[in-house]
């Protein structure tokens, strides 16, 4: 009975020994390590340990924040939850279970099921230089180099291929990745390593400056690096530079990679030069025998120089030379009986640069140079070419282009003109003698919105006072063509530019010349120096100045006039005309007059006495006062506030001193008043003086107080006599 319940609880415990055994099993298959209970028993292999980039995953049943995997990162270390960091790298799988069992035991009780897996094996490699993304770059393991250019975005045009570097532990390590690409072998890369570091260099060829990339301009420049072997390739080719040595090549390969020879070579005279001992290479030889013993394999350092193709000079008694823009220059044998247009006809004729109206024919004494007008003479019609005689040369400049310096450059002083001042393209013109003053200004682009064109200058190259010319007034009236000033080659036009303001600056009223200026004083609204025009008016003047103030006095306003032989003044009542309307009243002003707008309160010193009334006595407001046409005693008393209480008003004296000889009269304001005779009222005229006497002057009021004294006396006298 004993025995069968033995044998019953063994076969149990078999029964729950199976599922722990294929459990085990099935972590050996996972990690490529044989379980914990089974080591003694299992196959003995390479020890695995951890890496950096490893991805692990922790078994802890029952605990969701151990769901996921965790990375070993570049420090080395997982980081656990409510744990933090743990340092596995550089451990086996077991010690690195262990491990983490021994922290994990401090905040967890049951670890009975606890285990620790190798999910996945990953590179972390830093990839830099020129590429598209530099930075780091996870891979996984067994991953090579290009795989890690390909994640970082592949290279950038211009990546030197053949100096790539694998950075590990202060450790450089140079391959061939452009061998790599042209042969397939996987053997010239080296093998990564977690942390390592791939750097791809630009190549030499892109310059110090970052510019866009130009893949045809770069190949023209060559392929070689700085230190690998190359050849220099250069003369008459289609595309010179510096380009990879390969091994066994030729003169014609490398004649081939620099694009071929150019028309203009001297394919009998390429010279090699390899270490210190030129040579001479006959490509027109080997290309017309095609025989390869003439065409030699080249080292690295070798440099290939193509020369240009040569001619004999053609000299002779019977030669003339054309020069310039022509289809075909060069020097031509002549027989008796050639003229200009055969020789011409046999280079080609003139390009269509050609300048055909300064033709130069240069005579074999090399000091006679004639001029030729061909343009002027295929468009009259007529006439007689120049005659040419062996050893002359015919030269035919080209056409100026714009504003380019090297183009005005070619035209001669006594064949340009210069326009300056205020047109849009100011510049050096040449100068055709079939050309006027409107042709110039319109090839200047004309005048400009600020300019004086009734001042335009001419300034002729053998003098240097200019001639003055009045371009506004020719095209607003019009006139006749031979009316323009005559421009000749070496003449300078300038046309002057108007003020934007008249009292700005100093500087800016300076650049007007006085010959043209009017000068505007006193009480007006913008005082200053104004440009003068024939067609302008002194209102036109006086509103440029924004007018007189209200403090004005335009009843004497004054007109300096300058540049008649003396100086005179003239007086404008402009009160008047603004009453009367009379254009008689207005002066004619020149330039160089000077118009002064006294002001009313300005001090009366400055007021002479000979131009105005005094008003004494017992008035208002005694003083002087300036009298105009019209005015009468009436007005000048009531201009001085009007006799005073006190007032003497029948004894007003007027004492006249504007006649040849001085008197003085009286005048009986009160008896004007009764009757309103104006026959009565006193002429007053300028200088004279009027006085309004007091009451305290009369002959009565001096004998009353007289009286009045004697008979306080006798009173006085009479009382000390009864006393």
């Amino acid at each position: 009975m004993i025995r069968r319940i033995g044998h019953a609880l063994l076969l149990l415990l078999l029964l729950l020994a199976g599922p722990l055994v294929a459990s085990g099993t099935a972590l050996a298959q996972t990690t490529g390590t044989a379980p914990a209970g089974d080591q003694a028993t299992a196959a003995p292999g390479p020890v695995v340990r951890l890496a950096v980039g490893d991805v692990l995953q922790v078994v802890l049943p029952g605990e969701d924040s151990f769901a996921n995997t965790v990375q070993i990162d570049r420090e080395g270390r997982i980081e656990l939850p409510e744990v933090g960091p743990v340092a596995v790298a550089g451990l086996t799988l077991r010690e690195a279970r262990e491990q983490v069992r021994g922290i994990l035991s401090q905040r967890f009780r049951d670890l009975s099921r606890f285990n620790l897996l190798l999910r996945e094996r990953k590179l972390l490699i830093t990839v830099g230089g020129y590429v598209r993304t530099p930075g780091p770059v996870e891979l996984p393991r067994g991953a090579n180099v290009q795989q890690a250019i390909t994640s970082a975005g592949g290279l950038q045009p211009g990546a030197q291929l053949d100096r790539m570097q694998v950075r590990r532990d202060g450790r450089t390590i140079t391959f061939d990745y452009k061998r790599y690409l042209d042969t397939g072998d996987s053997s010239l890369l080296p093998t990564l390593r977690t942390l390592d570091e791939v750097f791809v260099p630009v190549s030499p060829l892109t310059g110090n400056v970052e510019v866009p990339f130009d893949s045809a301009a770069l190949n023209r420049q060559g392929d070689a690096g700085t230190d690998a072997p190359s050849i220099r390739v250069f003369g008459e080719v289609n595309a010179a530079g510096t380009f990879a040595w390969k091994e066994g090549m030729t003169v014609m390969d490398a004649l081939m990679r620099a694009g071929g020879v150019s028309r203009f070579a001297g394919t009998e005279q390429v010279r090699i030069i390899a270490g210190n001992e030129p040579k001479l290479f006959n490509l027109k030889t080997f290309l017309d025998t095609g025989d390869q013993r003439l065409n030699p394999r080249i080292a690295g350092g070798t440099t290939i120089f193509v020369p240009v193709l040569t001619e004999e000079v053609k000299v002779g008694p019977r030669v003339v030379y054309m020069m310039g823009e022509v289809q075909r220059a060069g020097a031509y044998e002549v027989r008796q009986g050639t003229g200009f247009f055969d020789i011409l006809a046999n280079a080609g004729g003139p390009t269509r640069f050609a300048e055909t109206r300064q033709v130069r024919i240069i005579r074999a004494d090399g000091k006679t140079i004639d001029f030729f007008d061909l343009g002027g003479f295929i468009e009259k019609g007529g006439g007689r070419p120049p005659e040419i005689r062996p050893g002359d040369a015919v030269f035919i400049p080209e056409k100026t282009q714009g504003e380019q310096t090297a183009a005005w450059l070619r035209v001669p002083t006594t064949r340009a003109v210069r326009v300056m001042g205020a047109v849009r393209q100011p510049g050096r013109f040449e100068w055709s003698d079939e050309m006027s003053l409107l042709d110039l200004l319109a090839q200047a682009g004309g005048p400009n919105e600020r300019a004086d064109t009734s001042a335009v200058q001419i300034l002729p190259g053998d003098r240097a006072s200019p001639v003055r010319f009045d371009l506004q007034k020719f095209l607003e009236q019009g006139g006749r063509f031979a009316a323009l000033p005559v421009i000749r080659g070496g003449y300078t036009i300038t046309v002057p530019e108007q003020l934007s303001a008249p009292n700005d600056t100093r500087g800016t009223w300076l650049r007007q010349e006085a010959e043209r200026s009017i000068y505007v004083m006193g009480s007006v609204g913008a005082p200053g120096r104004y440009a003068f025009d024939a067609k302008l008016s002194f209102l036109d003047i006086l509103s440029a100045a924004n007018g007189p103030t209200t403090a004005a006095d335009l009843q004497n306003i004054r007109i300096t006039h300058r540049g008649e032989g003396r100086d005179r003044v003239s007086r404008v009542n402009l009160a008047n005309y603004f009453e009367t309307g009379d254009d008689l009243l207005m002066p004619r002003i020149r330039p160089g007059d000077v118009i002064y707008v006294p002001d009313r309160n300005r001090n009366w010193l400055e007021t002479p006495a000979s131009n105005v009334v005094r008003v004494l006595g017992a008035v208002g407001k005694p003083g002087r006062y300036p009298i105009t046409e019209g005015m009468t005693i009436l007005d000048l008393l009531a201009e001085a506030g009007g006799t005073g209480g006190t007032a003497l008003d029948t004894r007003i004296v007027v004492v006249n001193l504007s006649c040849c000889a001085n008197e003085a009269r009286t005048f009986d304001l009160q008896k004007f008043a009764r009757t309103g005779d104006f026959a009565m009222l006193p002429v007053v005229r300028p200088g004279d003086t009027v006085y309004v006497p007091s009451t305290a002057q009369s002959e009565w009021r001096i004998f009353f107080e007289g009286f009045r004294d004697v008979i306080s006396l006798l009173s006085v006298v009479a009382l000390l006599k009864v006393l």
